[in-house]
């Protein structure tokens, strides 16, 4: 099936659920006092990034402007979190060589939200040697390298060669594409495409070894259960050339959501009544859910309008509609 035979209604539904979860967990993803000390990054900076990357984009692209309104809610406070980005500025400084604060701080300032003094460090500290040392997870190194791009710095490394090293470069053998591979493809393709934003960036080679294989991928996870790379494989799916549509495989994600919107990563949602853990449990595949579900409404919007209507219109990378993003 084709977009052209999407249920948009279907995917709205998801989208709209998957963020009113989102808006009543927004306590759960306030950074502690001690964030940028002790606190673990991949449980207090790691959610709040994700939240942003994913909201600003539905803010800005989805078609609906109630679901774009709630999305940018949520981008606007994971920016308060940051304290107007001063929260970056301390991470730099405590850790120069981290790439991590500064791939951060690239989602907000590709939304046209700076902080000055937090510019002025990275000029330094992404020219130092040890900020460059090679990495072995080729994957993590077309994010720094769209980060560089987002921030309006010069890249460190030519991108179409590290693509090159990664799995999805290396065009992998299908059949031997486990758990962990499986999600480095996927996010060689947001890399490489800015989630989304850049789909055209797929080369046609990459786009038709995608093409040919998700299918089974999809088959093999719904089989797991695991909801959390279902919905990343779904995005990918909705970042091909005139993007597939899998019905089954978005029925059986839309099954998986809850009555309250919150997708499990993988099988049911936790039945402890412990809210913490089910944050822990849901979050990620529940914003990939409606990030997933809002690139296929797109494939399918462009479907509808036929073949002389395009994507998005883009300006170095961001779409001529994105100001509106900055809450």
């Amino acid at each position: 099936m084709t977009a052209a035979d999407s249920d948009p209604g279907l995917l709205d539904r998801m989208v709209q659920g998957s963020l009113g979860w989102l808006e009543e967990a927004r306590g759960l993803f306030r950074l502690p006092p001690d964030v940028t000390t002790d606190a673990d990054p991949n449980l207090t900076l790691k959610p709040l990034g994700e939240l942003a990357e994913l909201t600003q984009l539905i803010g800005v692209l989805h078609p609906r402007d109630d679901i774009r309104q709630t999305a940018r809610g949520l981008f606007s406070f994971a920016w308060n979190e940051t304290r107007d980005g001063e929260l970056f500025a301390e991470l730099i400084r405590g850790e120069p060589f981290a790439t991590y604060p500064a791939e951060l701080y690239g989602i907000f300032a590709q939304a046209g939200l700076r902080h000055a003094e937090a510019d002025d460090l990275l000029q330094t500290t992404m020219r130092l040697r040890g900020w460059r040392v090679a990495r072995e997870d080729h994957t993590r190194t077309l994010g720094v390298l769209n980060t560089e791009r987002r921030i309006g710095l010069r890249p460190h490394a030519d991108f179409a060669a590290v693509l090159a090293l990664t799995g999805l470069g290396r065009l992998p053998e299908p059949w031997a594409l486990d758990r962990k591979a499986a999600y480095g493809v996927t996010h060689d393709v947001f890399h490489l495409t800015d989630w989304g934003r850049n789909r055209q960036r797929l080369s046609p080679e990459l786009a038709g070894y995608l093409r040919l294989w998700l299918p089974s991928w999809l088959e093999n996870w719904l089989e797991e259960q695991l909801w959390d790379l279902v919905g990343e494989l779904l995005a990918v799916t909705a970042c091909l050339p005139a993007a597939p549509y899998h019905s089954v495989a978005w029925q059986r994600l839309a099954e998986a959501q809850t009555a309250d919107g919150s997708v499990p990563e993988m099988g049911a949602a936790p039945s402890s009544g412990d809210p913490r853990e089910a944050f822990l449990a849901c979050y990620h595949s529940t914003l990939v859910t409606a990030f997933a579900a809002t690139l296929a409404r797109i494939a399918a919007d462009e479907a509808e309008a036929g073949p002389s209507a395009g994507g998005p219109a883009l300006v170095g990378g961001r779409t001529l509609c994105e100001s509106e993003a900055a809450p």
